[in-house]
């Protein structure tokens, strides 16, 4: 370590950095240089003095996968020993034993509990993978809502396709995706299109144009808050910003003048942190790939000029060519 860390200050790095990435402090280097034998770093040389001995484990072992307790799980069985006027050990070591013994799995016949995974889909360009949502604006009566429909391109973060409504159906959102769809350069078959579980995302309307277009209708994991989060962080910047009206949208006219000056504010203006901070317009459009490259050779000539300012290597800028539904 106190080698790689010589290195790293030879070639310009600052000693206190470098001893962070290696998970030490800058005492703890001085200290190991003043005295080889400072910190020997071993471990313990000997078993806890309240370690289970060999027989007791095995005492363990014989009891849990006994006819009794075969099915239960250790936070079942350890009141039932002590109901029974015995004591061998907590649940965490039962867990602990069962472990190391290769035994930790689920007893009883019932199915075991499974994760179920997150819906994994990746976008190489425009168009392939889409996600959608609703969100509420506020009117002037208490409890009444206008619902913003919003589609969104992952791969660009290009807001494709919107709409305000006075309600929430999943007639609404067909329409919307049917628009979307007859405004592109390409056949609609294919494209993922992600949502969460709630009623205009399933509803019998919605899934009956997806599967006539030959749509994939992805959803979110029930109960899972966070697995569409691409439109989530997009309504997030939409109703912080600076500028979205503290008080309630008159009309859905007023509504929807808003969202479309957002959306071209955010579309060809907004330079998105997930895609290099280039605007959503422009990697939609395939134009991110030339201003990338002059970016960074903005950033080569700036380093050839001075390079003494330059402790590592320039800035990343290039394209970020996959991007995973569940990454925002």
């Amino acid at each position: 370590m106190q080698r790689l860390i010589d290195e790293a200050v030879a070639a310009g790095a600052r000693r206190a950095p470098a001893c962070r990435i290696l998970g030490l402090s800058v005492r703890t280097v001085e200290r190991w240089r003043a005295d080889a034998t400072a910190d020997q770093r071993q471990g313990p040389h000997a078993a806890p003095a309240n370690a289970l001995m060999p027989d007791e484990r095995a005492t363990l072992l014989a009891t849990v996968n006994s006819a009794p307790y075969a099915d239960l799980s250790p936070n079942q069985i350890v009141p039932r020993l002590a109901d029974a006027g015995q004591y061998l050990a907590s649940e965490s070591t039962i867990y602990r034993v069962l472990r190391e013994a290769h035994q930790l799995a689920h007893r009883g016949r019932a199915a075991a509990p499974q994760r179920r995974t997150p819906p994994l889909h990746a976008a190489t360009g425009p168009n392939q993978v889409w996600s959608w949502d609703i969100t509420d604006l506020k009117t002037p009566v208490r409890g009444v809502f206008w619902y913003l429909y919003l589609i969104v391109d992952i791969w660009s973060r290009k807001i494709v396709g919107w709409r305000v409504e006075t309600t929430e159906r999943s007639a609404h959102a067909a329409t919307l995706f049917d628009a979307t769809c007859a405004a592109l350069t390409r056949e609609p078959a294919g494209i993922v299109l992600h949502a969460d579980n709630g009623g205009p995302m399933k509803g019998a309307t919605m899934l009956a144009t997806l599967e006539r277009l030959g749509v994939l209708a992805s959803f979110s994991r029930p109960g899972v808050s966070d697995d569409n989060p691409t439109s989530e962080a997009l309504f997030r910047t939409f109703k912080y910003r600076p500028y979205f009206p503290r008080e309630p949208f008159a009309d859905l006219a007023t509504a929807s003048a808003w969202v479309a000056a957002f959306v071209t504010w955010y579309n060809d203006v907004h330079r998105h942190n997930a895609i290099r901070f280039v605007t959503p317009a422009q990697r939609h459009a395939g134009q991110d790939l030339a201003l990338l490259a002059q970016r960074d050779a903005v950033y080569a000539a700036a380093k050839a000029r001075q390079p003494a300012r330059w402790s590592g290597p320039r800035r990343d800028w290039s394209p970020v060519e996959t991007v995973w539904l569940n990454c925002s």
